[in-house]
């Protein structure tokens, strides 16, 4: 049964997911009794089916591969770029791959992270599996000859740092590299306990622990379209990096990271939730509740993390999302930690004025919160968690940003004031303070086809994304779509990749769209005629003005 009949998840061990933003999509949908067709697929490309295809052979580090051209584009699936972090490599920094002999197969994704949805988020033609064997990386670039190199866009997905992969149908490139002349990468990294925690603490002379594995995957991807990107037609000295809400954290890190410096050159953060960055002796505190669920006596914590099995961490993963969700709402439990990799908080770097000089565009969906309303309350969207989320950060600011929320306490306020507090808040603040450094252009998406409206949802949290790839035949945009809109979200989706890919081009959007800056706080509006408002939300933006997230 594919995920879209599906609304909640189970492993083996029987415990309950949510935090699949598919999946709560769907869960919505059945309860009002509507369809979610699937799709079919070939190599990849969604919608298109008896689509003649030819094998194409390229030499890159490593070793030939050999990819298919289909519908116009070339597709390479399932590139190793690093080793396969099992073993001694389990919790180390990413290696170098192992060159290969003959030429491989880059038809298929390679397996998708450990993770509790596990299949339910690859792409329903793809076939995939998950393993800890994952680091790999995809590539679909404009078919035929070419003069000149093309920009690159490196695409980082989303999940809350838990769930996720490359393979999703959603995230598929062919319209942004067909249509935009730009090549579109995607690739795998690690998710969870096994990319997001800090087991440092327990390290001994037999047993190193890495921070950051996941944002060390990252950028060890990023080297590697540095290293091998000109061998399929991209620009390595023009490459955007662009992800959605974990993955639009991850762009604000990468931002921020010493170590990520020049292995892109423009930054594209949709609906970033950057405020979730921890000192390294919350991040070991969190490590140790892990261990805790796990049974596990910190004086072998070492030998024994290295020797249990990926489904355990991924049961134990769900244990602890819960139990940060009760006690810091809003807060991820799998979050970046400082270290020499990640030396500063991404927001107080960016708010302050003290990012690197990459142009940046940067925004959210008009109703972030909405989403999570109806799931495990991944962000505060009810009182007694927003109550909460004010004890933890900032009492002091709670009554001003509450009075800014037209019938607060009532739900549909707190759900607004939970989205702004974890999205839209932090990227204002990110974008104020990079406008004074770089290019920077702030964006909110506001269009909800039917099905949102007639839920009372809008365009909440991950909604943009089949407009930014254009995957209209994808799962989510069916879903979306299945009362009407497709017309108005293709005309949207044009609009908004030329955007995209025209930034991605020369760090500039379309001329209709402003730079922004904190005295006309110039906002592009998507929806089914695209505007430029005025500092939107002025007063809601001045009742948060100073509110001290977490630390």
């Amino acid at each position: 049964m594919p995920p879209w009949d599906r609304g909640v998840s189970h492993n083996k061990t029987g415990r309950r997911s949510g935090h699949c933003q598919i999946s709560l999509w769907s869960r919505t949908l059945l309860r009002r009794g509507h369809p979610t067709p699937g799709i079919a697929t070939v190599e990849g490309v969604t919608g298109q089916l008896d689509i003649p295809r030819a094998a194409v052979e390229t030499s890159i580090d490593g070793g030939r591969v050999r990819g298919t051209r289909v519908g116009g584009v070339t597709l390479w699936r399932g590139i190793p770029y690093a080793a396969a972090p099992v073993g001694e490599l389990r919790f180390r920094a990413p290696e170098p791959p192992q060159p290969w002999t003959g030429t491989l197969d880059a038809s298929r994704f390679g397996p998708i992270p450990p993770q509790e949805i596990s299949r339910k988020l690859a792409d329903p033609g793809a076939d995939v599996e998950a393993s800890e064997d994952c680091l790999s990386i995809n590539v679909t670039a404009p078919a035929g000859a070419r003069s000149e190199p093309l920009p690159v866009m490196v695409y980082i997905y989303g999940g809350s740092n838990t769930s996720g992969s490359a393979a999703l149908d959603l995230y598929e490139g062919s319209a942004l590299a067909r249509d935009g002349n730009v090549v579109v990468v995607s690739f795998n990294y690690r998710l969870g306990a096994l990319g997001f925690l800090d087991f440092s603490g327990y390290a001994t002379s037999r047993q190193a622990f890495d921070t950051n594995l996941g944002l060390r995957d990252q950028i060890a991807a990023l080297e590697w379209v540095r290293d091998n990107i000109a061998a399929f037609g991209g620009d390595p000295s023009n490459v955007t990096i662009f992800g959605e809400s974990a993955g639009g954290i991850a762009v604000t890190a990468l931002l921020c990271s010493p170590r990520a410096q020049g292995l892109f050159h423009r930054a594209i953060a949709q609906s970033p939730a950057i405020a979730t960055t921890y000192e390294p002796q919350r991040a070991r505190a969190v490590a140790a509740e892990f261990l805790d669920i796990l049974d596990v006596c910190e004086h072998h914590a070492a030998e024994v993390l290295r020797g249990i099995p990926a489904a355990e961490f991924v049961a134990a993963a769900d244990e602890l999302k819960q139990r940060v969700m009760r006690t810091a709402p809003g807060a991820m439990a799998f979050g970046h930690v400082l270290d020499d990799l990640l030396p500063e908080r991404p927001l107080d770097v960016l708010s302050s004025g003290r990012g690197p000089t990459v142009p940046l565009l940067i925004g959210t969906t008009d109703r972030e919160g909405a989403l999570f309303a109806r799931g495990p309350e991944v962000i505060p969207t009810t009182i007694p968690s927003i109550e909460r989320m004010f004890a933890r950060t900032d009492p002091d600011r709670r009554d001003a940003v509450a009075a800014a929320y037209r019938g607060y306490p009532g739900r549909p306020a707190a759900i607004e004031l939970g989205g702004d507090a974890m999205f839209w808040h932090p990227t204002l603040e990110a974008a104020s303070g990079h406008s004074a450094v770089a290019p920077t252009f702030m964006y909110r998406y506001d269009y909800a086809p039917r099905m949102l409206r007639l839920l009372r949802m809008g365009a909440t949290h991950a909604t943009d994304l089949p407009a930014v790839f254009g995957t209209l035949d994808s799962r989510a945009a069916k879903v979306l779509t299945s009362v009407g809109g497709r017309r108005d979200l293709a005309a949207v989706s044009q609009r908004m990749r030329q955007h995209w890919t025209s930034f991605a081009r020369d760090g500039e959007p379309r001329p209709d769209w402003p730079r922004y800056d904190t005295t006309a706080r110039r906002t592009m509006i998507f929806d089914v005629q695209d505007r430029v408002d005025r500092d939107p939300r002025a007063a809601r933006r001045l009742a948060w003005n100073g509110y001290r997230t977490y630390r």
